[in-house]
């Protein structure tokens, strides 16, 4: 009898561990608030730097300006990453094409990547991912001389809607996906997406309601009619190959500690964007 209380009670722990490691990828993250000094973050501190792997094409997340500069809400988060472990901080490009390749290369490009990197399923299956810390989600920019002509994904899913989108990323992803009709164009350059709306060579672009109201605000010409509905729903984080957990732990203690003292709100309202925390 105790024998087969003790299979019981194996097969019930198992059965509980495969449960729990398949709701995890919804997060991709550890919750351990023990932050032992683990070798990654031990090759950082030796190093006294991070290196912070970032696009720095998507306005008001991450954007390089042409003197090298970076600006940014994901920007400030890589700081008060950088903060944490008392350590200097150093930008490396990516692309949204290249950038699982990136995270993945060896030898090793950057500690983590930052700057409206949305959590995915896919991702959490390679990569790790940190705890959300901006409420995400897709929609659209137009010109505002047409903002009630798209109410709805169906008027977007039509032969004479030229819809563009970046190369590589969620976006393209999502368009490829559910705009079965409408004319795809793949724009190599993200930030210039939102002048060529406006001038016409498009129509409309898929983008994310981190995005766009930066846009809207700054570019009269454009709208963004579909903000308070997007299609989507999901949260960026912060990326990095397997093998950093000790690292996954600081930057969750970092985004936790900003969520607590009101800093992470602050942030939001910095940029102009909504706090779903």
């Amino acid at each position: 009898m105790n024998i087969i209380s003790h299979f019981i009670r194996t097969w019930l722990l198992i059965a509980v561990v495969a449960i729990c490691g398949s709701l995890s990828c919804v997060t991709c993250s550890s919750n351990d608030d023990n932050l032992p000094a683990q070798p990654t973050v031990e090759r950082i501190e030796q190093r006294g730097k991070i290196l912070i792997g970032t696009t720095g094409d998507y306005r008001p997340l991450s954007f390089r300006e042409p003197d090298g500069t970076y600006w940014g809400f994901g920007i400030e988060m890589a700081k008060k990453i950088a903060e944490h472990l008392k350590v200097n901080i150093g930008f490396i490009p990516t692309s949204w094409p290249t950038l699982t390749a990136d995270v993945m290369a060896e030898p090793q490009m950057f500690d983590l990547a930052i700057g409206g990197i949305t959590i995915t399923e896919a991702r959490c299956a390679t990569m790790l991912m940190s705890d959300g810390y901006l409420v995400n989600g897709k929609t659209i920019l137009c010109r505002a001389s047409e903002a009630d002509r798209y109410r709805s994904l169906a008027d977007l899913d039509k032969p004479e809607v030229r819809v563009m989108v970046n190369p590589g990323g969620l976006n393209e992803k999502f368009a490829n996906e559910n705009l079965t009709h409408a004319t795809i164009i793949v724009y190599d350059k993200n930030e210039e997406i939102p002048t060529r709306v406006a001038e016409g060579m498009a129509d409309v672009m898929i983008t994310e309601i981190t995005e766009a109201p930066y846009y809207v605000q700054t570019d009269p010409r454009l709208a963004a009619p579909l903000l308070k509905q997007p299609f989507t729903h999901g949260e960026i984080g912060v990326l990095m190959r397997k093998g950093q957990e000790d690292l996954l732990a600081h930057v969750n203690a970092v985004i936790r500690q900003m969520k607590t003292d009101g800093s992470l709100r602050r942030l939001h309202e910095k940029y102009g964007l909504e706090y779903g925390y």
